[in-house]
């Protein structure tokens, strides 16, 4: 089968206010978080030329608000299923986020919806959350967007994927000299938190391999990070570890990133 142009990433839009991305497989399109209301996920979708009927499913990372904001509404208008953990599923429905049509997945066993094989892993963060791997024959697009530390388990998985979004919330400290009260201060830090720049960037010379030609930076703290200092960062990085070819991406939370096609 021609996959050619059928299997990418388009980042509707990351941060702490939604995240959103659709996942284009050669089957049909999913989307990755409804972090938006139903309209502005319309929106940011027709901006970039996809049309929202042709979304084939939701999946969710987690319960919260800023992944699952138009979860149900979405999922309803558009007839199509939510997939989510059964964890997930119990913070949505007390949340009255979640649509008529959900199905349960486990972690650790892998399916498939769109032409793409599927892989959830739990990754550590204040409420049950995941990451996943998308993949089309030996190409894989790996997103882990909340998490307070890379254990083992999510560097393993997220080792030599064609395209990596990962989470760069924070720097430390813009944190720590924020207004925030010392509470939130302390679990964003935590290793059930939000990665910062350092840990994010840290973690690059373990995950990209040769197979790797995209990065995104994600989830960016609006208050507590630097878009701009973030670059300059990362490119620094990517040219310590001579991989000047990478393509490095940093999510907005306002406007769509343009589709990266892995395929």
């Amino acid at each position: 089968m021609d996959i050619q142009g059928k299997f990418g990433i388009t980042v509707l839009g990351s941060g702490s206010r939604g995240n959103a991305s659709v996942i284009h497989g050669p089957a049909g399109l999913l989307l990755l978080d409804a972090g938006f209301s139903a309209r502005e996920l319309e929106s940011r979708m027709a901006s970039r030329g996809i049309r929202a009927s042709d979304i084939r499913a939701v999946i969710v990372t987690h319960e919260h608000s800023d992944h699952m904001k138009g979860c149900r509404i979405f999922s309803n208008k558009y007839g199509i299923k939510t997939y989510m953990t059964s964890p997930t599923c119990s913070g949505g429905l007390r949340a009255n986020l979640l649509p008529e049509r959900k199905t349960l997945f486990s972690t650790g066993s892998a399916f498939e919806l769109c032409g793409m094989k599927i892989e959830a892993f739990t990754v550590p963060h204040d409420v049950d959350t995941v990451g996943f791997v998308f993949r089309v024959g030996d190409v894989k697009l790996g997103v882990a967007t909340d998490l307070g530390h890379l254990n083992m388990l999510a560097r393993q998985k997220l080792r030599g994927c064609a395209a990596l979004m990962l989470e760069s919330n924070h720097d430390r400290t813009l944190l720590m000299n924020s207004a925030r009260p010392i509470q939130l201060k302390r679990r964003i830090i935590g290793r059930h938190g939000h990665l910062s720049n350092d840990d994010a960037l840290d973690s690059l010379s373990e995950l990209l391999t040769e197979c790797t030609g995209t990065l995104i930076l994600a989830h960016l703290s609006g208050e507590c990070n630097n878009p701009e200092l973030l670059q300059k960062l990362a490119l620094d990085r990517l040219a310590n570890l001579e991989r000047r070819d990478i393509l490095l991406e940093i999510a907005k939370q306002e406007v769509p990133l343009a589709t990266r096609w892995l395929l």
